[in-house]
């Protein structure tokens, strides 16, 4: 899960720097993709027209139908946004004690657990991946431990099989955080069918949104069961509460934009896919920059431009670069500094943690995004890359 893109508003910009593309706008990680506004338009008069605009509505059904279509997998419960789906989705498998989690990720894989008084224990991750390393899990494991939970770190499955062997051997349950993984596959197998359950969100900053919203997706009926009785309170049938459970509810307008999107999803991939494109060949011939990888073999979402930082061969930091992009009004990010482990309530509760997530504190430390999806232009890409260009010049 990412920050979401109205923080970027608080930045701090210094002056620019002149003699570089000038950006009138700020250029924004995560700006929201827009499908046909007519249709959508359409679709909110409908859910006007018969004044149902909560409470499992036809819109609410049909997202959950097309997406679980579009993933192949039995079940998607669609929820108010992905934070309240963990939630649900950890209630719901009857998680206690300590989960397993990576600290390179966003604060609210951990909340979702520290919430429900459960402690989120940090495993490290693969530097080539930035995903769970599976021996530093095991290395977690304690007789309290009841789950693993995996982040597909920007769109790219974690390693799911050998998680899926070790939560076996050792009788635990499976979730993944698939925030960043909508329309991504795993061997071929879309991603939405691994573990007991897995979490998307639908939030403005991914590049598929329903401009608040997140759903899990199952393969296990009695789950799923579970989780829409969660989300709306334990109610099952008209007064008649059968189950504790919470307000998790999306709604009829967040669902009308996440069908009105869902028919735009190849071109939005498409404009991903160009703009990383073109910022892979323009800076990974550029010293110390390196844009980080795709798995070609697999379908992909292309929503982050993740670029990595080589301190040993780039004449300028992460964070130097960062600064400096932010002067030009190009709002880079540096997602997911300084782990989660290194914030509260956690960096209290766990001050050693750092000892044994090496890997995750030197790519925290050497990651930024750069801005991409529809709002941004072919042209503007080439300008930003100026900009980083010039910033290496200058050094």
């Amino acid at each position: 899960m990412s920050p979401a893109v109205e923080n970027s508003d608080s930045i701090s910009i210094g002056p620019r720097v002149e003699g570089l593309p000038e950006f009138q706008e700020r250029l924004f990680v995560g700006r929201p993709n827009i499908g046909d506004r007519e249709a959508f338009l359409a679709r909110i008069n409908n859910m006007l027209d018969r004044c149902w605009l909560t409470n499992d509505g036809p819109f609410v059904k049909e997202l959950e139908e097309r997406l679980a279509q579009f993933l192949n997998v039995r079940h998607c419960v669609a929820m108010c946004n992905a934070t309240v789906a963990l939630e649900i989705a950890v209630r719901a498998l009857g998680l206690t004690g300590e989960v397993i989690v990576p600290s390179y990720t966003f604060i609210a894989t951990a909340h979702a657990l520290q919430w429900q008084q459960i402690t989120p224990v940090f495993a490290d991750i693969h530097e080539q991946t930035h995903c769970l390393d599976v021996a530093s899990v095991e290395q977690m494991i304690t007789p309290r431990t009841t789950a693993i939970m995996g982040v597909h770190v920007w769109g790219q499955a974690c390693d799911v099989d050998a998680l899926t062997e070790l939560a076996r051997r050792r009788n635990l349950r499976l979730l993944f955080d698939a925030a960043h993984a909508f329309g991504c596959s795993h061997k071929g197998r879309m991603v939405g069918n691994n573990g007991d359950a897995e979490v998307f969100s639908f939030h403005a900053t991914k590049f598929f949104n329903t401009f608040e919203g997140g759903a899990v997706t199952t393969n296990d009926d009695e789950l799923a069961r579970k989780m829409r009785l969660m989300r709306n309170f334990g109610f099952s049938g008209v007064d008649n509460v059968t189950y504790i459970g919470t307000n998790g509810k999306m709604n009829e307008a967040s669902a009308a934009m996440g069908l009105t999107n869902l028919d735009h999803v190849p071109e939005f991939i498409d404009t991903n896919r160009r703009n990383w494109l073109a910022y892979r060949a323009a800076l990974d011939c550029l010293p110390g920059l390196r844009v980080f990888p795709g798995n070609e073999g697999e379908k992909q979402n292309y929503q982050y431009v993740v670029v990595e930082v080589d301190d040993s061969q780039c004449p300028v930091s992460r964070d130097d670069m960062v600064s400096y992009l932010h002067r030009q009004n190009i709002i880079a990010r540096k997602y997911f500094w300084p782990g989660c482990h290194r914030m509260e309530p956690y960096r209290s509760l766990q001050p050693h943690a750092s000892l044994l997530l090496s890997t995750t504190e030197k790519v925290a430390a050497r990651v930024f995004l750069l801005p991409t999806g529809t709002s941004i232009s072919a042209d503007m890409v080439q300008r930003v890359c100026e900009v980083i260009r010039g910033r290496l010049i200058q050094s």
